[in-house]
């Protein structure tokens, strides 16, 4: 190979190295200064009682805990690792005592700890083994030393992990909670939407099986939104740059999620039941055109007040395209068609003999949707105008 090829071979290595680190999430830059931090203060603190000047176990602690995704789960990891620790230790003490560094010791201590105690501490109890044996040789020199200076290591570094990790952009996942329930709600508003359309082209023959399935899968985008909540709370606790970050948002998407859980029930029973209902062979339980037709109105209008409650907030428009007056709208339209609905199957208009129990299943469904969509978006509209407040304050 030339000099000029093999040149240009480590340019263009170069530059995808560099692509890869320009397109790295800025997270993994701050978790990494983190680290370095951590580590820096933990060798410095602990080096003074460390066996000699070097207190590896400190700095091991610290990464522990300054990598933990919430600044809650770093300390309570913190308290896990140090009581590991000292049980670990204080097993190493009392074994060394009676039998000595030997291999009966091992053997007690990986009998003692793994065997005994129940499945869901295995991992603490694996701990605590590993802390023994590895303590067992220090204890027999040094007993009363080699049970301090791991203590005091795992101490510090627990310590200066935890308050690196609560001082130094401690981490929030309230992005990927908001990401995650946006999507759920998208998809639900969407299924509604698609519902609608597909009733007032008459295709509930052809696509009632699909909107099932697709009703199926939206338990998926619940669990993962479930879990991204949980996550989002989890990261606000004892974390001061929560406090102004829950003060500026306009909607509060842990309590959107409450809602949307509900309206996912009422998705999957009105899908259920056009499903049951198109494969229904006797001609006379079929759904009526007219109640089809204004049926799809409604999920059309449902599925657009889904996605409104999950719309950006646009402090101080007035227009019509402010999702608050769209979310409004569209919640006041389907309430309205409920109504108009409710009216005419009592009047005997639209029911068909063999189908009332169907008209009852998607008319409960669909008011109890449309209640929990009205509550839902009363709650966001007085949470944006809390928050439009507070931003002009300040």
């Amino acid at each position: 190979m030339s000099p000029d090829h093999y040149l240009l071979s480590v340019i263009r290595r170069a530059r995808r190295l560099g692509g890869r680190f320009r397109h790295r999430p800025p997270r993994h830059l701050v978790y990494g200064i983190k680290a370095l931090m951590a580590a820096l203060v933990a060798w410095t603190l602990a080096g003074a009682w460390a066996v000699d000047g070097r207190p590896y176990l400190a700095v091991a602690t610290a990464l522990l805990m300054v990598n933990a995704d919430t600044v809650y789960r770093s300390v309570a990891k913190a308290l896990q690792n140090v009581v590991a620790k000292v049980a670990g230790l204080a097993l190493a003490l009392m074994t060394v005592q009676l039998l000595g560094a030997t291999a009966g010791a091992i053997a007690v201590i990986v009998l003692g700890t793994v065997l005994v105690g129940p499945r869901r501490t295995a991992d603490s109890r694996r701990q605590v083994a590993s802390t023994a044996v590895v303590g067992l040789a220090a204890t027999a020199g040094d007993p009363i030393g080699g049970l301090v200076s791991p203590l005091l290591q795992t101490l510090s570094g627990a310590v200066v992990g935890i308050v690196v990790n609560a001082l130094v952009l401690p981490p929030l996942h309230l992005d990927e909670s908001d990401s995650a329930v946006q999507k759920l709600a998208h998809a639900m508003g969407n299924l509604l939407s698609d519902m609608g359309t597909g009733l007032a082209r008459e295709q509930l023959g052809s696509k009632a099986h699909v909107w099932l399935h697709r009703a199926r899968e939206l338990e998926k985008h619940l669990t993962h939104a479930q879990e991204q909540v949980r996550q989002a709370d989890e990261s606000l606790r004892w974390n001061a740059r929560g406090v102004a970050r829950a003060r500026r948002s306009d909607v509060t998407y842990g309590e959107l999620f409450g809602a949307l859980r509900g309206v996912l029930l009422q998705v999957r029973g009105i899908a259920r039941a056009l499903a049951d209902n198109a494969h229904d062979r006797r001609a006379d339980h079929h759904l009526g055109h007219q109640f089809l037709d204004r049926y799809a109105e409604t999920l059309q209008l449902a599925g657009a007040a889904v996605r409104g409650l999950v719309e950006p907030y646009a402090a101080g428009d007035p227009s019509e395209t402010d999702p608050r007056e769209r979310l409004r709208k569209a919640i006041e339209g389907a309430l309205t068609w409920h109504e108009t609905m409710t009216e005419l199957i009592h009047q005997g208009t639209l029911t068909k003999p063999g189908a009332w129990h169907v008209y009852g299943s998607l008319m409960t469904d669909v008011e109890r949707l449309l209640f929990d969509l009205d509550y839902a978006g009363t709650r966001r509209t007085r949470g944006q105008r809390d928050a439009a407040t507070w931003i002009s304050a300040t």
